[in-house]
Order: structure tokens, then C-alpha cells, then sequence
């Protein structure tokens, strides 16, 4: 037989020890942050039909929640809420007793050292559906933008760890980190969705949060699934103006955005793993075509691995269960 050259990379790869000791990409409970939908009114605990597992909580079952998320040891959660009433300005995404604030105080009273992030936004708080003031059907920019840093101050006063803004109105971030400056929260970061597409990924969510647009669409406002220089730029000006994390936003189909995005900020980037790409997994689980375990495993380690350091999941519970070996 001819003498072979080649290269034996199976060598590293013959036993689980093996394997783990040459390990490059690690998912840790600390990576994790998990949204949390609430809800104003009693006695609501509603599964959102498009994402089993996942519930709109008023703030009476909002505690055993919480519990449950401290105690899997995840280290944050990302709030968002939904409101009695909608008007053409979002007004409870800025009240003081606005359903978000209200849950931030409660979940701060109850396990301080769990970090908050508000989602700030007005879209869930319109009657209707858009991110910003609308004038006939145009979206406009500059005047949403005194909202959205009301919005945020009031997260700040009521205990919100981190704000993060998900409007992609432009300059966005500098309003705001002028408004949190100026009532007196410079230690507040802000964890911007620099890089948010606009995506079909995002179908569950709008019936968890109740908050899809009356009309239109929102692709003036969110990227085009088409563009990549573009979320540099993007990036670039929320840098420039203040943020303190970047979110890449849906996370699967947008993975060489992830890596692009890391290679050029020394920030933390955080890849939102959205509800379509959840649903999908839970979809597929239900009807046995998968294993879950290890198909969430492998996306969020594949998130990891493209540079994201943080991820916001809804699978976030049961990853940190998986962890541990449970």
C-alpha cells in the first residue's frame, strides 16, 4: 500500500474528555437574558399560542416567575408590556405607573440583584402599532424621539438596570443618553438594537406583545434583510452617540452580521434570538422532527461562536436547566 500523508484530526476528537478539553465556544447561564412579557389587570396568565412555554404575566403571577428565573440562575430579563389603553403617542410606554415601570418596581423589590432591562419602545403602547408619532402614514422621526427619552427616564426612575432602545428611529441613542444624563442617570448603560432588520422572524412576537402595525409595514424604519454595510453604519452612529451594547436583531439569519458587527466595536454585542426562530424549534420539538435540547444548544452556541456575547432567548429557562444537567 502507498505510504499516506495526511492530517489525524480525529485524534482530538476520540473521547467526551478529549473534547472537552479542546473545547473553543462555551455557553454559560451568565450569557443569558430572558424577555418577559407583562401584562396590566389580574389574574392573567396567558400562553402565547405561537410560542408554547412562553406566557403574558400580570403582575400577581409575576412573582413566581421572577422565582423561578433567579433561581435557574440567570442573570437578567428584558421586559415588555402591555397596556390597558393605546393612544397615538404611546403614553404608557412613559408613565410613571406604566405597566413596565410597575413590574421593574416589583421585580426590584423582590430580587434586587437581578438585572432589569426595559424595552423602550412605543410600538405595544400605539394605538397604532408604529414605533414612533405618525403623521397620515409617515413615521416621524424627530418628534418620537422627546417620547422615547421620556420613555426611558421613566424606566430609569422605576429601577431599570439597563435601557434598550428598539425604535431604529435615527439618533435614537443620543436622545436618550441625553435625557438619562440630564435627570441625573449617567450610570444607566444603554444597550442599543443598533442592527435591526426588517424581518418575517418577528410574526410570534407581535401576538405575545400585541403590537403589529394598523397599517403599513415598518421597513422605513427597519433595515433590509438585503444589507450589510448598512449595519455598520448603523452601528457606527450609535457608538458615536453613546451606547454601551449593540443588538443584532433576528440572530439566525443574520450571523455574518453578528461576526461583522464584533469585528469592528469593542462593545458587548448581544444577539436577540427572536420569537420565529423559537417558534420554528418548538414547532419541529413538538412534532418529534428534532431533538430540542440539542438543536437549541447548537444555534445559541452558533450565536456564541459568531462573536454575539450576550443572548436574549426565550429558551433561556430551560438552556439554563440544560446546563446543569438537568
Amino acid at each position: 500500500m502507498t505510504e499516506l500523508y495526511f492530517q489525524r484530526h480525529r485524534r482530538l476528537r476520540h473521547s467526551a474528555g478529549m473534547r472537552a478539553m479542546v473545547k473553543e465556544t462555551y455557553l454559560h447561564k451568565e450569557d443569558l437574558i430572558y424577555p418577559i412579557f407583562v401584562a396590566e389587570g389580574e389574574n392573567i396568565k396567558n400562553e402565547v399560542q405561537s410560542m408554547p412555554g412562553v406566557f403574558q404575566f400580570s403582575l400577581d403571577h409575576l412573582g413566581a416567575e421572577i422565582d423561578e428565573v433567579v433561581a435557574l440562575g440567570i442573570p437578567a430579563v428584558i421586559l415588555f408590556g402591555l397596556p390597558a389603553e393605546k393612544d397615538a403617542v404611546g403614553s404608557g410606554a412613559y408613565h410613571d405607573h406604566g405597566i413596565v415601570q410597575k413590574a421593574t418596581r416589583f421585580i426590584k423589590e423582590r430580587h434586587p440583584q437581578l438585572l432589569v432591562v426595559a424595552d423602550t419602545c412605543l410600538c405595544e403602547y400605539t394605538d397604532h402599532g408604529h414605533c414612533g408619532v405618525v403623521e397620515g402614514e409617515q413615521i416621524l422621526n424627530d418628534p418620537s424621539l422627546n417620547l422615547l427619552a421620556q420613555t426611558a427616564i421613566s424606566q430609569a426612575e422605576a429601577g431599570a438596570d439597563i435601557i434598550a432602545p428598539s425604535n431604529m428611529m435615527d439618533g435614537f441613542v443620543t436622545a436618550i443618553r441625553a435625557g438619562l444624563d440630564a435627570a441625573g442617570f449617567e450610570h444607566i448603560p444603554i444597550m442599543s438594537y443598533a442592527v435591526k432588520y426588517a424581518s418575517g422572524y418577528y410574526g410570534p412576537f407581535r401576538e405575545a406583545a400585541d403590537g403589529a402595525p394598523q397599517f403599513g409595514d415598518r421597513k422605513t424604519y427597519q433595515m433590509d434583510p438585503s444589507n450589510r454595510m448598512e449595519a455598520i453604519r448603523e452601528a457606527t452612529s450609535d457608538v458615536e452617540e453613546g451606547a454601551d451594547f449593540l443588538i443584532v436583531k433576528p440572530a439566525l439569519a443574520y450571523l455574518d452580521i453578528i461576526r461583522d458587527v464584533k469585528n469592528n466595536f469593542p462593545l458587548p454585542i448581544v444577539a436577540y434570538n427572536v420569537s420565529g426562530e423559537y417558534a420554528m424549534v418548538k414547532a419541529a420539538a413538538i412534532n418529534g422532527w428534532i431533538d430540542e435540547k440539542s438543536v437549541v444548544m447548537e444555534t445559541l452556541l452558533g450565536m456564541k461562536r459568531a462573536g454575539s456575547d450576550l443572548i436574549i432567548t426565550y429558551h433561556a429557562k430551560d438552556v439554563a436547566r440544560w446546563l446543569e444537567g438537568k
